[in-house]
């Protein structure tokens, strides 16, 4: 079992920036070996795909809404992933999930989310 918690969520104006921050254990979960992700979910939306990170982490991968505004990092000392998030806009206010799984084509793990507002 997989406890992952998000945090960093709030309101920010157009343009300003947040950090989300997840946090994750277990007690047979190994974090540097486990690929870990972000995806978000708009009202009325399905949860997509924001960006990713293999335990390799120098292999990221991020959907092309967020890419180069968006920036995915891990501390496999600390066992954290986080999201440092950009120019945001409107469009990127959703509730923000962590993810953990054996690779990004099979998370299998999910936090309990953190809502990101962003104000036009």
């Amino acid at each position: 079992q997989v406890q992952l918690v998000e945090s960093g969520g709030g309101l920010v104006q157009a343009g300003g920036s947040l950090r989300l921050s997840c946090a994750a254990s277990g007690r047979t979960f190994t974090f540097s070996r486990s690929a870990m992700g972000w995806y978000r979910q708009a009202p009325g939306q399905e949860r997509e795909f924001v960006a990713a990170s293999s335990w390799i982490s120098t292999n990221t991968y991020y959907s092309d809404s967020v890419k180069g505004r968006f920036t995915i990092s891990r501390d496999n000392q600390k066992n954290m992933v986080y999201l440092q998030m950009n120019r945001l806009k409107p469009e990127d206010t959703a509730v923000y999930y962590c993810a953990a799984g054996r690779s990004r084509y099979d998370f299998t793990d999910w936090g309990q989310g953190t809502q990101v507002t962003v104000s036009s």
